[in-house]
């Protein structure tokens, strides 16, 4: 049987056959068409050579006065020798009319002249023409009359075809002409379900995906000029523009849809566009498909079938938003020709255009699809990456992840598709350079670019399930010697610290985009930092067992500590820690000590190991003794030590520490041991009020670096972190035994609980609050656009500097500074008077 296809352009030759020979009959009746040149573009599915058996042959006339003659008489002549034409085809006869013949395509449709000069209809697109216009100029071909006129028409409108996209409001001028042709069919019609050609999944969702994106990126890609929608459809797929199963799925759909409708037309020689609604009707359509066992429901769930594709695609591509962002840039911009490339480059304050250049010079260069979805992308990406604080880093950083994935068949297509992962990729690669690390050693984290539920913090049971089974994985499985049984600890640890890169990353875009708060950061990194060393503790743990040869002879837990403990870590911060064991009755305590000593050492061993990822430092010195001590004790080691030497100083500390990993028996005792020294029973006297006090004052003046602008630094100068941490830990200290509220690890929720307590001023509380907050997002704002931590605010180095504020939120550097220094102010007056009683 004949391809659809191929029956489609035989009759729109026929079709142009025709009106040649309705064009001869008439100038037999106008005897003065010497006078003038016409010719007759086809339109519609007669210029895609589309053409059905049942249907209207779309026409536009244009005409030129001959040498030497009258330019208005030659028209009207044209303009006879047009309808004479259109009459000859029209005209019913025995045998029927040959061919409806339709001109109101023309400019002003109807209400326009039915002819009209080159030079008139180049007035009318130029200045008058809708966006309906240019779509339905897709099809223009030259089918009868005068053939060099036909192709100066041509050459006359082409460009202004590949420029419409250009307009303002152009891809949305389609899109919701198309949603009105929608509603306007439902309104007219209960039969919208049954329709071929408008329906929702018909044979206009093809039309109109394919020639929005013909429009859109055919102005820098002369391949996609096609007027058919086959060969048009095939072009965007080649060039990348269309993915190729989604292409395949369309042109299957089509033609079938096209058959069908060939099939319907032909039963009675109607135009029509309906399936029929009875059953002796749809038999017919399914035999002469070749559906032979139960035609009606074969043939009804094959349509429904092809039309549940067509629409799912139709509404992927033709509201694609990256349709939107490309239609903005100026031709030039949208060629990407190395001309433009550099004059935008330099234009949109790329600080190295030259190296800008080479960069999507590697990523566009030559012939294959990864090229051409690129040519796609970059020009749009080009303008986001300059909306970010370093355009250069951004772009260099997009080839990196690029050469890394571009073979990835998901990567590619997901930018493409969809636009938010690409533009999200572009301000996280233009602002962070920790971010931009995480990924490149992870590419495939990109992926969670594209939604907001994927970068919300996954749950602390989650992550830990996850890393625990690697260790299990890993480090479960019987192991020959030591040496072996180490290289298992460390395969181990190696795939939790993958999984750490991978939720690092979440939690920084979530922070970049500005879809998580301070405490949810806080909490996140938390959560992240804790199944790490939980994971890595259980590795040692076997480790040593399987040394050994015995069970650990007692039981270990890690007691979080400082900002570990508080749910409060950056993304720079060391995770503080203690160790605590506690061997059961009876135990050899020296062997358990020793052992547990063993498993704290591999526990640090395994998170140093030289690794892609940021380091998780694992710092002990808070324990009693500090470097001094030793670096695990046992419960009652702990009991008596706090009850013996305990000074002021470590029952703070203790009021950060947080037991979040080990034996859960042991933690809960820990707990228990520890609570009585953090909040004593009367609150801490007036003594270690004032040495308390004293060793503030002291850290201010003694561990702030030399030559540092103190107002400047986020930590320890006046109204930072440190002075409202301290202010909230003096009244725990006084105050928690009595108040349960206070009986927490937290900063923030400390100073809550002390202002429904009436122990601090509401206004005062939120003083306090405003200032941590914004020094705990400074600080982050530094890591994630330096890559390095940082307690000072940037001031010298400009682009860092800008960097940070843009980050922030703040217009300038000079916001940012203000905002900071006024919130401080406030705050360090609140310290004076609370923590320092000044009046």
């Amino acid at each position: 049987s004949a391809d659809v296809a191929e029956v489609a352009a035989e009759l729109a030759d026929l079709a142009a056959a025709a009106l040649e020979a309705g064009l001869a009959i008439a100038r037999a009746g106008v005897p003065e068409h010497g006078t003038c040149r016409l010719a007759v573009i086809g339109m519609g599915k007669a210029g895609g050579r589309e053409l059905n058996y049942v249907s209207d042959v779309d026409v536009i006339f244009v005409a030129e006065a001959r040498d030497g003659h009258d330019e208005d008489a030659a028209l009207r002549t044209a303009t006879r020798l047009a309808s004479a034409m259109m009459r000859a085809c029209s005209a019913s006869t025995e045998e029927g009319a040959l061919w409806e013949v339709d001109a109101a395509l023309r400019p002003e449709g109807k209400a326009g002249p039915l002819v009209r000069t080159l030079a008139s209809h180049r007035a009318y697109y130029e200045r008058w023409a809708k966006t309906w216009e240019f779509q339905a100029l897709l099809k223009a071909r030259p089918v009868a009359g005068d053939a060099d006129l036909g192709a100066r028409y041509l050459d006359m409108v082409t460009p202004i075809v590949w420029k419409a996209a250009e307009g303002e409001s152009f891809v949305e001028d389609v899109q919701a002409m198309r949603r009105r042709v929608e509603t306007d069919l439902d309104r007219r019609t209960a039969d919208a379900e049954r329709q071929l050609k408008l329906g929702p999944g018909g044979l206009r969702d093809v039309e109109f995906s394919v020639q929005l994106l013909q429009l859109v990126h055919g102005r820098g890609d002369a391949t996609l000029r096609d007027r058919a929608t086959l060969d048009a459809l095939d072009a965007l797929s080649r060039g990348g523009y269309v993915g190729r199963d989604d292409a395949a799925v369309l042109t299957s759909a089509y033609r079938f849809l096209r058959r069908v409708e060939h099939l319907v037309q032909l039963h009675r020689l109607r135009r029509t566009h309906l399936v029929p609604d009875e059953a002796d009707g749809l038999r017919r359509l399914g035999r002469a498909l070749g559906l032979r066992t139960d035609p009606v429901g074969e043939f009804t769930a094959l349509w429904r079938r092809h039309a549940r594709e067509v629409r799912r695609i139709h509404e992927k591509l033709f509201y694609r938003p990256l349709l939107r962002a490309v239609a903005r840039l100026p031709g030039e911009e949208a060629r990407l020709t190395p001309e433009a490339a550099r004059t935008r480059l330099e234009a949109l304050g790329y600080a190295d255009p030259a190296g800008a250049l080479r960069h999507i010079e590697a990523l566009t260069s030559g012939v294959s699809r990864r090229a051409a979805i690129q040519r796609t992308l970059l020009p749009v990406m080009l303008g986001w990456f300059a909306d970010a604080p370093d355009p250069d880093a951004g772009l260099l950083g997009f080839r990196q992840v690029s050469d890394a994935l571009g073979t990835t068949p998901w990567y590619l297509r997901l930018l493409r598709d969809e636009v938010t992962v690409a533009e999200r990729m572009a301000w996280v690669l233009g602002s962070s350079r920790y971010a931009t690390d995480l990924l490149l050693r992870a590419p495939e984290a990109v992926a969670l670019l594209g939604g907001e539920g994927d970068l919300a913090p996954r749950p602390e049971e989650a992550l830990r399930a996850e890393a625990l089974a690697a260790v299990r994985r890993y480090g479960g499985a019987p192991r020959k010697d030591a040496a072996e049984g180490s290289r298992s600890a460390e395969e181990a640890v190696g795939v939790v610290r993958g999984l750490r890169r991978r939720e690092l990353f979440r939690v920084a875009v979530a922070d970049l985009l500005g879809l998580a708060d301070v405490r949810t950061v806080g909490d996140a990194l938390t959560g992240i930092a804790t199944v790490t060393v939980e994971a890595a503790l259980a590795a040692a743990v076997h480790k040593i067992e399987m040394e050994a040869r015995a069970p650990l002879p007692t039981r270990m837990a890690v007691v979080a500590m400082g900002r570990f403990g508080g749910h409060e870590l950056g993304y720079g911060s060391d995770a503080d820690v203690m160790f605590v064991h506690d061997p059961p009755p009876g135990a050899d305590e020296a062997a358990a000590g020793r052992a547990a000593h063993a498993v704290a050492e591999e526990l640090r061993r395994l998170l140093a190991l030289p690794a892609p990822d940021p380091p998780l430092v694992i710092d002990p010195n808070l324990r009693p003794e500090g470097r001094q001590g030793p670096l695990v004790r046992t419960l009652a080691s702990y009991a008596a030590y706090y009850a013996r030497w305990s000074e002021p100083w470590e029952a703070q500390a203790l009021l950060r520490a947080d037991p979040l990993i080990g034996d859960a028996g042991l933690r809960d005792r820990f707990r228990a041991l520890i609570d009585p020294v953090r909040w004593p029973e009367g609150g801490i006297g007036e003594d270690a009020v004032r040495q308390i006090r004293r060793l503030k004052a002291r850290m201010e003046s003694e561990r702030l670096p030399r030559g540092v602008e103190r107002r400047l630094h986020t930590k320890l100068g006046p109204g930072g972190l440190a002075d409202v941490e301290w202010v909230a830990q003096i009244l725990q200290l006084k105050h928690a035994h009595d108040v349960p509220g206070l009986r927490t690890t937290r900063t923030l929720d400390a100073l809550d609980a002390a202002v429904a307590a009436r122990l601090l001023d509401l206004g005062d509380a939120e003083v306090l609050a405003e200032a941590w907050c914004l020094a705990t997002r400074i600080r982050g704002a530094i890591m994630l656009v330096r890559g390095r931590a940082s307690d000072l605010l940037p001031t010298d180095h400009h682009r860092e500097r800008s960097a940070v504020t843009r980050v922030l939120g703040y217009p300038g550097p000079g916001d940012l500074l203000e905002d900071y220094r006024r919130h401080t102010r406030r705050a360090r007056a609140v310290v004076d008077r609370v923590f320092y009683g000044a009046e």
